[in-house]
């Protein structure tokens, strides 16, 4: 604890003698997921523009597992000294840490709120092999055959985990959970049946739909999905007022300086509002956010707020 404040204070009086020169090194944006998820692409997309306006490389660095704990530990325990930060998700700060009573940092506390980057909806799909075609024929199936369905997540604590969490408590229905350290790592099994369903996301799951080795069954928000207009949604297939999506949002660790964070903050909406990156985003089925830090923090105390919710009425405590 001396050294993380030590560190905090020598960040302080260092940047605030030489705000005006950052960025003078590559930053590093930690992705706490595999590599070719729906955070990743994102984050690659961002960190390109971002790099090219500050005269920067921002370096992506992977670090999946644990449901995204792994890689968000990572930034909470770095120094805060404005050159590394984390591409964060519901999963990680608004799911993962109200999920265990000994959570390994405090979603609050431990980071600094950056900026809200954006949205993404979750769709669900399942494996042909099982021949649903429907989220009715699904829950049909899972009533009478309670317990012998299974669903896929990106790691406990995810949204995905969640979502399934979710889908299952409003069914009425009993599925069991198979986490892996990301989507990506699920989709062969998904594919040939070894698991039954996942709420992917659209960047991930729509080339393996189009192709026919998933079959998608609805979407995870209210509205329809531009990109799979005539995909339902989840609430309009069974299960009203169904709802979840999946937030990305940027923190540094808990200490980085105010200037720099408005810095960054500025810079980021710069790159939310750029037309090829929201081209982009609109092609991959991300929403842009952006806005203020205080924005930013507020939104994600919402979802904390709902997800804990969930996590109760579900009793999705993992211990």
């Amino acid at each position: 604890m001396l050294a993380r404040i030590a560190a905090i204070l020598a960040a302080l009086l260092s940047l605030s003698a030489h705000a005006d020169t950052w960025p003078s090194k590559p930053l590093r944006m930690v992705i706490p997921f595999p590599a070719g998820g729906p955070t990743d692409v994102m984050t690659r997309v961002v960190a390109e523009k971002l790099g090219a306006q500050l005269g920067q490389s921002v370096i992506v660095d992977n670090k999946p597992g644990a449901g995204g704990e792994i890689g968000a530990k990572y930034v909470a325990d770095s120094a805060p000294d404005g050159y590394t930060f984390v591409m964060a998700t519901g999963s990680t700060h608004s799911v993962g840490p109200y999920l265990t009573s000994k959570p390994p940092y405090d979603p609050v506390k431990d980071f600094t709120p950056i900026i809200w980057a954006g949205n993404s909806p979750n769709v669900l799909v399942v494996s042909p092999k099982l021949g649903f075609k429907s989220v009715r024929d699904l829950i049909a199936y899972a009533r009478a055959h309670p317990g012998q369905l299974n669903f896929a997540s990106s790691g406990v604590g995810s949204v995905a985990h969640l979502t399934g969490e979710l889908f299952a408590h409003e069914a009425g229905i009993q599925l069991t959970h198979v986490p892996y350290k990301g989507t990506q790592l699920s989709l062969a099994d998904l594919m040939s049946g070894q698991v039954a369903m996942l709420f992917d996301a659209i960047v991930t799951a729509k080339p393996h739909v189009d192709a026919g080795r998933l079959q998608a069954l609805g979407i995870s928000t209210r509205k329809r999905s531009p990109l799979m207009p005539n995909l339902p949604t989840i609430s309009e297939s069974g299960l009203p007022g169904f709802e979840s999506y999946n937030w990305f949002g940027v923190f540094g660790p808990a200490g980085t300086p105010q200037p720099i964070v408005d810095r960054m903050n500025a810079q980021m909406n710069r790159v939310l509002q750029d037309p090829g990156v929201r081209a982009r985003f609109a092609q991959l089925g991300f929403e842009p956010a952006g806005g203020t830090p205080a924005e930013f923090a507020a939104m994600m105390r919402s979802e904390t707020a709902k997800w804990r919710k969930v996590i109760d009425e579900a009793h999705a405590k993992v211990e």
